[in-house]
């Protein structure tokens, strides 16, 4: 007898067919008691294997939807968020690795009624140069931040690792298909679904181990520029937000951040220099060089967000 699921995980993939088999893994392996739930994986335009992975999958009351060409990220969210039949609708990018208890938490994260929740990533990085002298501290300061942040601006933590009941999902609508480039779809999801009146909270017993992508300062700068431009069209749709202002105050810093910003070369090129000077550099020059290019990365993106789209 089919039963049917309490909870949906929607995986949105892209190439991943080196990362669901222990994503696959850790869902099959959850805990006795676990409410039913089904996977949706939507494989977003390139069969690089994961097609006949999916197909060959046993264990989990899984269904595959695969896109005939590349379509983004949002097309396969919402497809995915379409088909799924649980109450409780989960978000899971296919680069986590979940506990045992990632699905009993979620549901149980709902319990009080409608809403949104948030597990932030505990980012696994590779030992590179960037991950040692920047990406490690940089994820710790993030998680703080996050955490000390008042309850009316946990949207803007909205990403990969989420869930919301189907009331707000019926609500709320599906997420905006505008968002093209890498960052920002998540953050207007979060805003739209705390605009609309429900509760959005942060649940650090669903922080999920996430095998981060952006290994170096290349990599980081690249998806820091498509962000600035993709932030630029959440402040147009969403002028109201409070966010702060993307463009820093004036101090010597911000004045290297602001110049850097406006230098017309891709910003993956020039934190590609960096990249190469990291292994020779004293800690402390590295980690300002790599925060240098970040920040100027995403200054530039956001003042010239068609640059940014050449880019990507």
């Amino acid at each position: 007898m089919t039963v049917d699921p309490v909870a949906s995980i929607v995986v949105p993939s892209f190439c991943g067919a080196d990362r669901l088999p222990q994503l696959l893994d850790s869902l099959a392996a959850q805990q006795e008691g676990t409410p039913p739930f089904e996977v949706i994986v939507v494989v977003d335009g390139v069969d690089d294997g994961s097609v006949a992975l999916l197909e060959n999958e046993t264990r989990l009351d899984l269904r595959s939807i695969v896109f005939p060409e590349n379509c983004g990220r949002v097309a396969a969210l919402n497809a995915g968020f379409e088909a799924a039949r649980g109450d409780v609708l989960i978000r899971c990018d296919d680069d986590l690795l979940p506990g045992t208890n990632y699905v009993a938490r979620h549901v149980d994260a709902h319990r009080d009624g409608p809403g949104g929740v948030i597990g932030l990533y505990l980012n696994e990085y590779s030992n590179t140069p960037y991950a040692e002298v920047y990406g490690r501290d940089a994820d710790e300061r993030f998680r703080l931040d996050a955490y000390s942040a008042a309850p009316s601006v946990a949207w803007r933590y909205w990403a990969g690792n989420c869930s919301v009941t189907r009331e707000v999902w019926e609500t709320v609508g599906p997420y905006d298909p505008e968002y093209r480039l890498y960052g920002w779809e998540d953050v207007d999801y979060g805003y739209r679904i705390h605009a609309t009146g429900f509760e959005i909270r942060l649940a650090p017993e669903i922080e999920t181990p996430h095998r981060v992508a952006a290994v170096t300062t290349a990599i980081r700068a690249r998806r820091a520029s498509h962000s600035g431009a993709a932030r630029r069209l959440f402040e147009r749709k969403h002028a109201q937000s409070g966010l702060p202002n993307a463009v820093p105050g004036w101090s010597l810093w911000n004045a290297l951040v602001r110049g850097l910003s406006r230098v017309p070369l891709n910003p993956a090129r020039l934190a590609g220099v960096v990249d190469a000077l990291l292994r020779f550099l004293p800690r402390g020059v590295g980690r300002k060089l790599v925060a240098l290019s970040v920040e100027s990365a995403a200054l530039g993106g956001y003042r010239s967000p068609h640059s940014a789209k050449e880019n990507f």
